[in-house]
């Protein structure tokens, strides 16, 4: 039996009955929150500010996985401490001092992740990924949910698995972009250990059923 979590992308909720979703959440085999930052800068969209991370944050019983997809992270970092984040990722493109801005989230006492986009190579992060407690692949070009699943992601992840194994870390590895039923099984065989899934979850008929059906295949 693995131990993959799930993490509902809330970008793709309805925004309009967002304590509804993520109670639908908290209620269904998920293990976390994926709360979407975007600044518009970074990436191409604008998604959620801080007032509304706060009233998620009201209603969440399932840890915070917040992804920031923001120029200058480092000026937030206590910001998402104090909004109860429990997971803060940023990316490898937003961060000239990569190691500075993993040992300001640990000192928040939050878990540091870093996101790779698609064009970045995993073995940049040789010399860090001691330090780093989760790696976000994207899996599509980051600000837009919706988009199709790049199959480079599998290479790339099996290539992360292998630092990972090599260097004796126990850095979690998370998919993020175009996740659904279909590629769950081959994700978790390559090495993944966290998913994401937004628009699959959230646009489907029956989003706690389809959260289990995700849970189901990435567990069996």
């Amino acid at each position: 039996m693995n131990n993959i979590r799930i993490a509902p992308s809330l970008l793709a909720a309805d925004f309009g009955n967002l304590q509804r979703d993520v109670e639908m959440v908290n209620s269904s085999q998920a293990d976390w929150h994926h709360i979407d930052v975007m600044d518009g800068v970074f990436v191409p969209n604008i998604s959620f500010g801080m007032p509304v991370i706060k009233s998620i944050a009201k209603y969440a019983t399932k840890p915070l996985d917040v992804h920031l997809m923001i120029i200058d992270p480092d000026r937030y970092i206590k910001s998402f401490a104090s909004l109860g984040a429990s997971i803060l990722t940023v990316h490898y493109e937003a961060c000239p001092h990569l190691n500075r801005t993993i040992q300001a989230i640990k000192a928040e006492g939050m878990k540091a992740g870093v996101a790779l986009n698609p064009h970045t190579n995993i073995s940049l992060l040789e010399d860090s990924i001691t330090e780093i407690d989760l790696v976000c692949v994207m899996s599509v070009n980051p600000g837009y949910g919706g988009q199709k699943f790049i199959e480079n992601t599998f290479a790339k992840v099996k290539a992360l698995k292998a630092l990972i194994n090599e260097k004796k870390t126990k850095t979690l590895i998370e998919i993020d972009g175009g996740v659904n039923a279909d590629n769950t099984k081959a994700l978790v065989e390559a090495g993944a250990d966290v998913l994401v899934a937004g628009s699959f979850v959230f646009n489907s008929q029956d989003p706690m059923a389809t959260i289990s059906h995700i849970a189901n295949i990435a567990n069996a």
